[in-house]
């Protein structure tokens, strides 16, 4: 037997998010399942977070959203070394999060397109967004 739009009552809440009555909709849920994305879709957009939970890959793409640079260049800004920004770099590469180009003997790192520019922008202006002034300037040594 099916329950369509039936409402039953659930185990009692202890002010957490869960539903106080069960009631499901059965048409949405049937319209909204072929429309969520894929399971391993799903796998590897949470890998690509995944990879902006570490903060001297934040502080990569922070550097590389504003210019292109050499290893070199990168570990001389964030003040790590160069085999480190070498490693996170690869782990970036591989999620496609940054491109190389090579110029001779040189290989610059950039981000790898407009997409990874406006989710690193999008993601620090709600972080910025959600934190207080106080915050914000604690952190940053700004009132920005």
């Amino acid at each position: 037997m099916t329950r369509a739009n039936t409402s039953v009552p659930a185990a009692a809440s202890d002010g957490d998010d869960t539903c106080d009555v069960l009631h499901l909709h059965a048409e949405g849920i049937r319209a909204l399942r072929p429309a969520l994305i894929a399971p391993g879709l799903a796998a590897t957009l949470a890998e690509t977070f995944r990879a902006l939970g570490d903060p001297t890959r934040v502080r990569i793409l922070d550097a590389l959203s504003r210019a292109e640079l050499c290893v070199c260049d990168i570990a001389a800004v964030l003040s790590i070394s160069e085999s480190a920004v070498s490693h996170q770099l690869r782990l970036l590469r591989s999620l496609r999060l940054v491109r190389s180009r090579r110029a001779g003997r040189m290989v610059f790192y950039a981000l790898d397109d407009d997409h990874i520019t406006r989710l690193f922008a999008q993601g620090l202006e709600h972080v910025e967004e959600a934190m207080s002034p106080a915050r914000r300037e604690a952190l940053t040594g700004t009132g920005r």
